[in-house]
């Protein structure tokens, strides 16, 4: 199993990393947007950026830089963007602009960033008011650069949201027509829940949608999942079960989506403690959702993914999930859970073992029955 796919948005500026086990990490909401950096023409205060890069490079971390929030000085009459910084939801007024930072960015981190991400929210104009087509033009001048500084860096699109909405995809729909996912290697989708309450498997609605519209534009490139909304950033606080329960499901959820090109899941957020999920606070322990991530991960650590399925099609009770894997020794083995209540299945050929989150395991032999419910258990 690929580590990359556990990953997480840093939403802090200390320079630390999680204490639990994640496979890679993201920057926004970490002091790192361009205003930030940027604060004058001709000035940049990379000490920031400095730290959060240096603690991913220490930690083994691959590190993905997210652009966004423009200078107030480089738009001073567009529309400000949601932060207290003075920061742009567009782009600066002379592109020269753009692509001088790009170009200290990409020249100062090669080697060191892994990729970037070329604006956390191309469609969501509270975070980029501008058209379709200055969007894509960015994109393709920001590409340009980035690859003549660093060759082996991986450029994602600009982050497309609000996906749920008819005028979400419309954008995103409107900058695949014009070419604007030539210029990049990955896609960023922020793929999540209507609502935080809701289970992790409705954000494959999303996907399956995004996907026909990507195919209607004969496109199909590596898909990364960057994030969610604003406004399930700001929905009350899931109790316990339910936070250890969906912490895993979003990631088993990821797992789902490879067959339609997801490759990473990045949770937002981690260092945040104002958000419905909380995995760990900065200078914290973990959650206990966030160590349920940890052991999933354990689980996995070995494993390359051979079928995900759902209900009957694959055997199931209607509300059952399942992956299945094998390990380096080709040995077998399944997760399984449900997506609301409990149901009984059958343990599968060759099943031994049943193990659940927290360290308890079980001998099982095949036929017998497993009581599957909302929290994932392994059958190995």
């Amino acid at each position: 199993m690929n580590p990359a796919l556990f990953g997480v948005t840093i939403a802090s500026d200390l320079g630390e990393m999680p204490s639990f086990r994640v496979g890679a990490v993201r920057f926004w909401d970490s002091n790192t947007r361009w205003a930030s950096i940027q604060p004058r023409r001709g000035v940049f205060d990379w000490s920031t950026l400095d730290r959060l890069v240096t603690g991913a490079n220490h930690a083994g971390l691959p590190a993905l830089f997210v652009l966004g929030g423009t200078p107030g000085w480089a738009a001073p009459a567009a529309r400000k963007a949601p932060y207290g910084d003075g920061s742009r939801a567009a782009a600066p007024d002379h592109m020269r602009d753009w692509k001088t930072f790009v170009r200290a960015l990409a020249g100062r981190y090669r080697g060191r960033i892994e990729a970037y991400e070329l604006w956390v929210l191309g469609n969501d104009p509270r975070f980029f008011a501008g058209p379709a087509e200055t969007l894509v033009e960015m994109a393709r001048q920001a590409e340009t650069v980035i690859k003549k500084a660093d060759p082996k860096a991986t450029v994602v699109c600009p982050g497309m949201g609000r996906l749920w909405t008819d005028e979400g995809r419309r954008v995103l729909k409107r900058f695949a027509e014009l070419g604007g996912f030539q210029y990049c290697d990955v896609a960023s989708l922020k793929l999540h829940q209507r609502s935080a309450g809701d289970p992790p498997e409705t954000m494959l609605k999303i996907l399956q949608v995004v996907g026909g519209v990507m195919r209607g534009a004969g496109i199909g490139p590596p898909i990364w999942s960057t994030g969610t909304t604003y406004e399930i950033a700001l929905e009350k606080r899931l109790d316990e079960r339910r936070s250890i329960d969906y912490a895993m499901r979003y990631y088993l959820t990821g797992l789902y989506g490879i067959e339609l090109n997801l490759q990473r899941m990045y949770f937002y957020s981690w260092g945040n403690t104002k958000i419905p999920l909380v995995l760990q606070a900065e200078e914290g322990a973990p959650t206990r959702a966030a160590m349920a991530v940890d052991e999933l991960q354990r689980w996995l650590a070995h494993a390359r993914i051979r079928a995900c399925g759902q209900g009957l099609p694959s055997g199931l009770p209607a509300n059952v999930w399942q992956c299945e894997f094998v390990d380096d020794g080709a040995h077998p083995a399944w997760i399984r859970w449900t997506s609301a209540g409990s149901a009984d299945t059958v343990a599968p050929p060759g099943a031994r073992m049943i193990r659940r989150i927290g360290g308890s395991a079980a001998s099982v032999h095949p036929g017998d029955v497993v009581r599957v419910g909302e929290r994932p258990l392994f059958i190995e």
